[in-house]
Parts: structure tokens; sequence; C-alpha cells
């Protein structure tokens, strides 16, 4: 009889062990990738809506302080404590020689807030990414020539009620009246 020897190589592989371990730290560097770009998509998210919502306060502020600073005097307002009205001489109709104007809380919800110009329609002055959580004047007086203090609360609207796009900024200012 015939020995056969079988020579037996190690065969070159890894093992159960090393694979597991690989796939392990694999996982754990996935991991970690993942959550910092769900973290920069977060961040991302919020810097978009604190700067949306800072513009539009901005802007909507601007633009009422340049109609005081054109508005020839301030009235009692017709409906809230949150409305302004203003005689004014900029953009006169035809063959006026004055004009009236008013800022006021619009919207399904008051959450807008609107200018009207006499004789048109009322215009809203926010975009609709955001809401306008607080607005209120106050007149101050200052010798011959009235302030108007404003102070104006505007928040991001967030369509999924996600934290990560929720914004708020409040603004106030206080403009005086052009003597005329």
């Amino acid at each position: 009889m015939e020995h056969i020897t079988w020579n037996m190589k190690k065969t070159k592989g890894f093992s159960i062990l090393e694979i597991l371990v690989s796939i392990t730290i694999f996982s754990l560097v996935l991991l970690a990738v993942l959550g910092f770009v769900f973290w920069l998509t977060f961040a991302n998210t919020r810097a978009k809506a604190d700067a949306n919502t800072l513009e539009n306060a901005r802007r909507i502020l601007d633009i009422i302080s340049y109609e005081i600073r054109g508005a020839k005097s301030g009235y009692t307002p017709t409906t809230t404590q949150s409305q302004l009205s203003l005689e004014t001489l900029r953009d006169l109709p035809a063959e006026e020689t004055n004009t009236f104007l008013d800022f006021f809380l619009c919207g399904a919800d008051s959450s807008d807030i609107c200018l009207k110009k006499e004789s048109q329609n009322p215009t809203a002055l926010n975009s609709e990414a955001v809401v306008i959580t607080g607005l209120s004047f106050s007149q101050i007086a200052n010798g011959s020539n009235p302030s108007i203090k404003i102070s104006l609360m505007v928040e991001h609207k967030n369509p999924t009620g996600q934290s990560s796009g929720s914004s708020s900024v409040t603004l106030g200012s206080t403009v005086s009246l052009r003597n005329y």
C-alpha cells in the first residue's frame, strides 16, 4: 500500500475575526462621517433660516423707517395699536397735495405686515417664509419733531416643524418724522 501524503499548505486569506474587526472599524468611520454630514446639513439649514429671517426683518424695518422719515405727520390709527397711520407727501396721487398710508398686521392669521397706500390694495411686506409675531408702534414726544418707536418680531416659518429651521429675530428702531 502506498501512502499518499497530502501536503497541507496554509492558504492565505482572512479569518472571520479579522473580517469582523475590519467591518467594525469601517462602520465606526462611516458613522462618524455620516454624523458630520448630518451636522453640516443641520447647521446650513439653521444658517439659511437665520439669514432669511434677519433679511426680512431688516427690509421691513427699512421700508417703515423710510416712510416715517418722509411723512408729514402721524394720526390716530383706525384699527389697532399695532397699526401706524401716516400722512405723507411722497408718491402723491394725481392732483393731490397729500396722501395717507398705513402699516398693520394682515393676512388670515395676522401673520403678515401690510402697507396700504390710499386708494390702493394692501401689500404684504414680508416673504412667505416668515411670520410676524409682534409689531408695535409708539409715539415719542421729541420737542417739535415727534418720533415713532418701532418694535418688530419676525419668526421663520418652518413647514416641517424641525428645530433645524427655526429662527426668530426682534428688531427695534426709533425714527423721527421730517419736520415740514
